[in-house]
């Protein structure tokens, strides 16, 4: 449980409510809202997607917030529109593999949207001296290659100057066995790719040295151009209480910019499984929502903060792209992405000139009892950087990260906790 007592007395009465009035109630409510079956997984583009942003830009109009929903071009969205086929047969058995269990669909995969059945061989062994192929296994033409994850490269140039069946290479599991989903990668090859588990590619390298084995599969996956939309919600400063200088400005640390962001984008539901997505991002985005509703009532003075919900993380992190290339080069950036399952510290990733905001979110931590290590947080936050933004990343933990286990549930409510109070102090120590 994370404590907020050893220190918010020294942040001032003002800080110690507003810390103390964040709602996990509330926060695991929007999770379980987002990850909910009718968001089907909030892709880019997608229905759900598009849904999710909608429902966002309400709750935010709810705040009081100016709100307004930008679109933008997303190229290069990988779309599965149908469950993808495997399986393999040998010594007078036939297996049929599990997608997302025992393979997946590799990001450079060209699209087979049928079934494809042909023997399987092994890449050519190459001559040490010649750095030719050797071997009778050199012909590939309308074979399955089995290639590991040294020598896929190679093993799609020969399938491409050869018109093989496509490239069977190797790819891990999480902790749970899922293979996790991905929207966006390299160029498409010229063949199909699928990525087994590493057993899968033992065993049919196994039966490869015993015998003949025949492989069917499909890879239908096709890349799409589609529409990302952004949410961003502005809570005009109050000026009340400040001091104000001749030439109108406001004095002190109030003339800030804020802004906090989290993407609420997930990589989609696949056609026959639910990927709810809730660590990733609806547990940053519950955090941020909460932390906006508890600074719009803070007292007179605070930074002008503005929210910002991203689309198109998954594909690329685009919505920041559009973002970060509007905003006044003073803005200071706290990124969100992933606020479910708190170890031992909060991974903190700072970029441009955020000397001075790390700093402030430092002592933030310390008042709010939330332990920070340096990581790397390859999100949003690196998109603002890169234009120039003092620019901070913020992660706590993503439970089933892009897979079907990624469930409302493995969300925890004291890590919520921790995020939420962590960015509304922060916020509210930068007048200080």
């Amino acid at each position: 449980m994370i404590s907020t007592a050893a220190g918010l007395g020294q942040g001032g009465p003002d800080l110690a409510a507003l810390v103390e009035a964040v709602s996990a109630t509330r926060m695991h409510a929007t999770v379980r809202e987002l990850a909910d079956d009718r968001y089907a997984g909030r892709r880019v583009g997608s229905p759900g997607g598009r849904a999710a942003a909608s429902w966002l830009a309400e709750r935010l109009g709810d705040l009081g917030a100016q709100v307004q929903v930008l679109e933008f071009d997303v190229a290069g969205v990988r779309e599965l529109y149908a469950t993808p086929v495997l399986e393999w047969s040998g010594a007078g058995q036939t297996r049929h593999l599990e997608h997302r269990r025992d393979f997946v669909e590799h990001l450079a995969s060209a699209e087979l949207p049928h079934p494809r059945t042909a023997l399987l061989t092994k890449v050519p062994k190459t001559d040490s001296g010649t750095g030719s192929e050797t071997g009778s296994e050199t012909g590939l033409r309308g074979r399955w290659v089995l290639a590991d994850a040294t020598t896929w490269g190679r093993a799609c140039e020969l399938a491409e100057a050869q018109s093989a069946a496509g490239v069977l290479t190797v790819r891990g599991t999480d902790a749970d066995g899922w293979m996790p989903k991905m929207i966006a990668g390299p160029p498409a090859r010229a063949v199909p790719i699928i990525a087994v588990r590493p057993e899968v590619h033992r065993h049919l390298g196994e039966a490869l040295d015993n015998g003949l084995v025949q492989m069917t599969g499909s890879m239908p996956l096709r890349q799409i151009t589609t529409r990302g939309r952004n949410v961003y919600a502005r809570f005009p400063r109050t000026e009340t209480g400040s001091h104000r200088g001749g030439d109108g400005s406001v004095g002190g640390n109030a003339g800030l910019r804020v802004v906090l962001s989290a993407h609420y984008d997930g990589v989609g539901d696949d056609p026959d499984r639910r990927l709810p997505a809730a660590a990733d991002n609806a547990s940053g985005v519950a955090a941020v929502l909460e932390a906006a509703r508890v600074l719009a009532a803070a007292p007179p003075g605070a930074p002008e903060l503005t929210v910002a919900f991203l689309d198109a993380e998954e594909a690329g992190a685009w919505g920041s792209v559009h973002h970060a290339a509007a905003l006044p080069p003073d803005t200071l950036v706290i990124n969100l992405d992933g606020a479910a399952q708190l170890h031992e510290a909060a991974a903190v990733e700072a970029g441009g000139p955020a000397h001075a905001l790390l700093a402030t979110l430092d002592r933030a931590a310390r008042l709010t009892g939330v332990p920070l290590k340096a990581g790397a947080m390859a999100s949003d936050n690196r998109r603002y950087a890169a234009a120039g933004l003092a620019s901070i990343g913020v992660g706590m933990g993503m439970p089933g990260y892009q897979t079907p286990a990624e469930t409302p549930d493995r969300v925890q409510p004291d890590t919520l906790l921790a995020a939420a109070r962590l960015l509304v102090a922060t916020v509210m120590l930068l007048t200080t």
